[in-house]
């Protein structure tokens, strides 16, 4: 099976940084891409970044500027690099692997358990 686990969520002051990490291990035999969702209570989840296995990315309108997302591929690891955080972007981020596992060789997505961001002063 393939499993995600996420970090680096927590409480931070408007305009402050935090970094999330994702790593995927297991049976994971390609990736196509690695993205990041948040979701707030009684809202639902939508797409914060998302970087593509050339090396393209892309963003959602209200963090362009302000995030960055990487990869280190060899570790199967995708980051969220988070500055000048605002209020609105208190949620719970998810990390998402589109890909194929050994076990069957099936495209399909992957969701990491979640990390909560809270931005408040």
């Amino acid at each position: 099976q393939v499993q995600l686990v996420e970090s680096g969520g927590g409480l931070v002051q408007p305009g402050g940084s935090l970094r999330l990490s994702c790593a995927a291990s297991g049976s994971v035999e390609s990736i196509n891409s690695m993205g990041w969702y948040h979701q707030a209570p009684g809202r639902q989840r939508e797409l914060v970044a998302v970087i593509i296995s050339g090396g393209s990315t892309n963003y959602a309108d209200f963090v362009k500027g302000r995030f960055t997302i990487s990869r280190a591929n060899a570790a199967n690891t995708v980051y969220l690099q988070m500055n000048s955080l605002k209020p609105e972007d208190t949620a719970v981020y998810y990390c998402k692997v589109d890909g194929t596992s050994r076990d069957d060789y099936v495209r399909r997505d992957y969701w990491g358990q979640g990390t909560q961001v809270t931005v408040s002063s």
